[in-house]
């Protein structure tokens, strides 16, 4: 089996890659590291990139439509890993989760309608519905040490007639979270009861951690496939977020009229050509083999960073993450504000992470850093904060 190298160092630079190059626009310096947008700094594997140089050997980039097998193998792929089989006519393309959010406000919702979300969670849960002239509200998950958790209760109060979606992070961003079975069975029970769509983005659950196993929402069961939409895309996973190739689930057909039928109006449901021959090329055994050795390293990196922060920053703890190469830091105990605890990282330290704020209610505090990268670029990264931290 081929060996992979994730210590190999990219200089991305110049490609106008947002991480690096929007660092001036964002924290108002390009000195620093960039640790926040959530794309890895590992080379996109090489069967993608042969996949896709191969395609552009031929002279005509015109319109394409999907292969017959693609929607079949995608299945298959969510088989393998997840235990649930989608029916391919469930299926749909959306141009990106985000988007496709944004798309599930609009389609499913009217203007004033009530969004609900649980933070802290991913920002543009909040800031989509929010800027397409829907309420949102907060169902704020519950902090028992390290471990967060639903609050059934709050959200059976604050669920009325107005609710129209709930926007489900699975597995959780920030937090890491792989939701237990017995959660989103919870989950679908109650919104199902209330007419509640969920929407779950599922775009790291091909990113489990140390053993864990991603539950897909919609298959837990019949309530959720009911109630549910669910996004799902290769684009985390293998590093190709600027190829745009996601998708939608939908099992229950009345929804899928709906929905889909509001995507295939506006034909957002067409794939741009190279989306689909990037998928194809990840979701292989091949694709799979690369998956799990960088996996492998990522869990290294959140052992590396948890054990320095443990030993050398101990007022500021690593949240293991069970999913994803995102680690949610908890620096309560340097008793900062948030303005200041933005300096020590940007001023003092020179790295660039996501505020917690910025996720919502709960996210005081802390601050998202992304592992996805060479270990020598992460160690210098700790280093840098210990030093920022022991200079206080």
């Amino acid at each position: 089996m081929k060996t992979y190298d994730f210590d190999r160092i990219v200089d991305r630079h110049g490609t106008n890659a947002v991480k690096y190059d929007a660092l001036t626009d964002v924290f108002g310096s390009k000195e620093l590291l960039p640790l926040w947008v959530a794309d890895m700094d590992f080379a996109t594997p090489d069967f993608i990139l042969d996949a896709l140089r191969r395609r552009l050997d031929h002279p005509v980039l015109g319109y394409t439509q999907l292969p017959d097998d693609y929607w079949p193998q995608i299945a298959a792929w969510i088989e393998a890993r997840h235990g649930w089989r989608p029916d391919p006519a469930w299926m749909r393309f959306i141009p990106g989760i985000v988007k496709g959010i944004g798309m599930a406000v609009l389609a499913l919702t009217r203007p004033g309608d009530k969004v609900v979300i649980q933070p802290p969670v991913y920002h543009p849960f909040r800031l989509v519905p929010e800027q397409m002239g829907r309420r949102v509200v907060c169902n704020p998950l519950r902090r028992t040490g390290d471990r967060y958790e639903m609050d059934f209760e709050q959200l059976e109060a604050l669920l009325d007639d107005d609710c129209r979606l709930l926007l489900l992070s699975n597995p959780h961003n920030p937090a890491g979270i792989v939701w237990p079975e017995e959660t989103l069975r919870r989950l679908a029970a109650i919104c199902d009861r209330r007419g509640v769509v969920v929407v779950s983005d599922e775009i790291h659950c091909d990113m489990a951690l140390y053993g864990h196993r991603h539950r897909p929402f919609a298959s837990v069961s019949d309530a959720a496939a009911h109630c549910s939409v669910t996004f799902g895309a290769p684009t985390k996973t293998f590093n190709i977020a600027g190829v745009v190739s996601s998708y939608a689930i939908v099992p229950d057909e009345a929804l899928r009229r709906r929905f889909f039928g509001w995507l295939e109006a506006g034909e957002f449901h067409e794939a741009p050509l190279l989306s689909a021959v990037a998928t194809r090329a990840a979701f292989t055994p091949e694709g799979d083999a690369w998956r799990r050795q960088m996996l492998r390293y990522v869990e290294a990196n959140v052992d590396f960073t948890d054990d320095f922060l443990r030993r050398y920053v101990p007022r500021i703890r690593a949240i293991r993450p069970e999913a994803s190469f995102l680690v949610w830091l908890d620096c309560r105990k340097l008793g900062l504000a948030h303005d200041a605890l933005v300096d020590l990282f940007v001023a003092r330290a020179g790295l660039a992470l996501n505020d917690g704020e910025m996720f919502g209610p709960g996210g005081e505090g802390h601050m998202r850093l992304n592992v996805g990268l060479p270990r020598i670029r992460l160690a210098e990264a700790l280093e840098r904060l210990r030093a920022a931290v022991d200079a206080r």
